[in-house]
């Protein structure tokens, strides 16, 4: 059978089945109220044993993101593999989801088109036990969840793209790159108004500056420590700071992705644009690949720069702009993700991201290499490299080794995800000579692990065994052995090329379970991306003590559903006033906190309606698409930033207003 498909046995929850007519042919209209409403299907076991593919047509209704969750259930087992993506409104998608997904060594797929950021999560499943499939809503805004879908279909060989979407409201960005779905106050509603605010930012650019207390670098002149030229780490005492080049105590108050960052993605997307200039006229600096290769971008910002300034002069007026704009909001850091060449230039403290890519070593979990391959010497050396070029530059902070690394993603750890994916490679030959050293010899591992297995099968071959709990408990043990590796081989690699900056560790997508920070202890600063309300400061105290060092929070943020764009972003207010209570709230008790030496608010700009290269299409900028600063956060920025040195001196207390925080509407 090269096709199967299947209709809903059941709704989940609340969902309201309708039966008005729908703009996808053979489709039908659902109705969610709450999230985890959604459509059950039943199937015979082993009917996926053969398919390759699951794939549906889509169309959401409304003005806002919603995101679901597709999973296959093992219900002998109650095992579950999760895909969860999000969708465009008004605007229909092909879900394409490829079902050798389900073995976990994958984190996200390509966005295509209206369907974004599918994103892989929970466990390893097996194609002949799944016997269950749902599609439920996993998260929404305050309105219901109104789509209609085709029959699911599961099928053997790849299904076509979507080539032509059906768009029911016409293109979905104006010729600006605003929301043509939305309306809201402060919409910008000509190229001429624009223009006009444009020339009005360069002609005051020259009148920013920073608080007469702060130092050339952003630093602190009322405390002072040894000088050395470059950043560094120092503890007072009482709590932990960075020290600038000139020896004054630095707190680290940043933004992300300092650069004409408003990509949109439109592959498959062309007539959901209202304008869509002439690529090799004026505006042909406007279109770009994507970020990982994912196909085409069109910058709104540039084409706004351009039709203020020209061809030729629009990047060099906007970093007079942004560097204005940084210095009117109180930043006294340019963060990850940014063109850094214009801070290094500016003499404007920054860091950088270094990019950890395959090299010789094979990955065998995700992005995991293999470390215990020689090569991965080789790739370390080549990886360092990035730094030579800032190796002598004062105004570099540091940097981060890499960003959410995606093993650290998966419900297994590292060891397992290796065992269950590479049949072949040096860190299995690594893990079953640690084992040998562990239980000496085979007999006393399949005691050990109640299983009939040897050390010849760990090393090399297609692993078809259960992994019981003492299995698990070694591979948890080793995956630290293999995240030290990983990172002292890099550590000692970028210290080799620049011995006078920080390095500020790997970005953690939150707060490390204990078996990953044990191999994370060779950086100066331990860095997170922490999406909370406000940081965690019990568990991160405890780490930073632990560890011996400060914490970094490398991006957080606050976004509404106000202002046009589908999505708030991950922390979720109600409106610009509530966003700028929340950046208030967040950085001043982080500024409090002993073990705090910054953090970096991801980001500058708002993200496209239309959604960037994986699809999210978020309210987090300072500024729009139009170069419009949000004023409440601005200013509720600048207050913070002027007073968080004497927060964290202990001097006064933080802002501690309350706030009202909504459930989080992400991808």
């Amino acid at each position: 059978m090269a096709e199967m498909q299947m209709t809903p046995r059941a709704t989940l929850g609340e969902l309201k089945v309708e039966h008005d007519p729908t703009p996808l042919h053979n489709a039908t209209w659902y109705t969610a109220h709450a999230e985890g409403d959604g459509l059950e299907y039943i199937i015979p076991k082993g009917a996926l044993a053969d398919m390759r593919w699951l794939t549906a047509d889509l169309l959401l209704d409304g003005r806002f993101l919603a995101v679901f969750a597709l999973a296959l259930h093992e219900s002998d087992s109650g095992k579950r593999f999760h895909l969860v993506f999000g969708l465009l409104n008004q605007c229909s998608a092909r879900m394409r989801v490829p079902l050798e997904a389900v073995h976990q060594n994958r984190w996200q797929y390509p966005r295509e088109g209206a369907w974004l950021k599918p994103m892989c999560g929970g466990d390893v499943v097996n194609l002949s036990e799944v016997d269950r499939i749902t599609l439920t809503v996993l998260r929404k805004a305050d309105d219901p969840v109104r789509w209609c879908m085709t029959p699911l279909v599961a099928t053997a060989t790849e299904p076509p793209k979507l080539q032509q979407p059906i768009l029911p409201k016409g293109p979905l960005l104006d010729m600006l790159g605003q929301s043509r779905l939305h309306d809201w106050e402060g919409k910008s509603r000509s190229p001429e108004e624009v223009a006009a605010r444009l020339l009005a930012q360069l002609r005051d650019a020259a009148s920013a500056s920073l608080p007469d207390n702060f130092s050339r670098w952003g630093g602190w002149k009322p405390l002072r420590f040894d000088a050395t030229g470059f950043f560094r780490t120092h503890h007072d005492g009482k709590r932990w700071w960075l020290v600038d080049p000139d020896g004054y105590a630095f707190w680290s108050a940043g933004v992300d992705c300092v650069r004409v960052d408003t990509e949109a993605a439109y592959d498959g997307l062309e007539s959901a644009l209202e304008w869509l200039p002439d690529p090799s006229g004026e505006y042909a600096g406007i279109y770009q690949k994507t970020e990982l290769g994912f196909g085409r971008s069109i910058n709104y910002l540039a084409a706004n720069l351009i039709r203020a300034f020209g061809a030729e002069r629009w990047y060099e007026c906007w970093k007079q702009i942004t560097i204005a704009h940084l210095q009117q909001f109180g930043f006294n850091t340019v963060a990850n993700w940014s063109d850094w060449h214009i801070a290094s230039e500016a003499g404007l403290p920054y860091v950088r991201p270094l990019h950890f890519e395959r090299g010789r070593a094979q990955h065998i979990f995700r992005d995991f290499p293999d470390v215990f391959d020689p090569a991965f010497e080789e790739d370390a050396a080549a990886f360092a490299e990035q730094l030579r070029d800032t190796a002598d530059d004062p105004a570099l902070i540091g940097y981060f080794l890499m960003n959410e690394p995606t093993w650290g993603f998966a419900a297994q750890k590292p060891a397992e995800g290796m065992l269950l994916n590479t049949p072949s490679c040096a860190t299995r030959h690594a893990l079953a000579d640690w084992l040998r050293a562990r239980y000496g010899g085979d007999s006393a591992l399949a005691a050990a692990w109640n299983v009939d297995v040897r050390f010849a099968e760990v090393a090399e071959g297609e692993w078809r065994r259960p992994l019981t709990p003492q299995a698990m408990n070694d591979l948890s043990d080793f995956s630290t052995v293999m995240v030290q590796k990983l990172y002292d081989t890099l550590s000692q690699a970028c210290r080799r090329v620049d011995p006078n900056h920080l390095n500020l560790g790997a970005r953690y997508y939150t707060v490390p379970p204990a078996w990953v920070v044990e191999g994370m202890k060779c950086f100066d600063v331990f860095s997170i991306n922490c999406y909370d309300n406000r940081v965690p400061a019990n568990r991160l105290r405890s780490l930073s003590d632990a560890l011996g060092m400060p914490v970094m929070i490398g991006e957080w943020h606050f976004g509404a559903l106000d202002v046009g764009l589908p999505g708030s972003g991950i922390g979720r207010v109600r409106n610009q006033m509530e966003r700028g209570r929340a950046y208030r709230v967040y950085l001043e008790t982080a500024a409090a906190e002993p073990w705090c030496v910054g953090v970096h608010y991801f980001t500058l700009y708002d993200q496209s309606a239309l959604g960037r290269f994986d699809g999210e299409n978020y309210n987090i900028g300072f500024l729009d698409v139009c170069n419009k600063p949000y004023a409440p956060l601005a200013e509720a920025a600048r207050q913070s930033h002027s007073r968080m040195y004497v927060v964290a001196s202990g001097a006064e207390p933080p802002c501690d207003e309350l706030v009202k925080y909504l459930p989080k509407l992400f991808l």
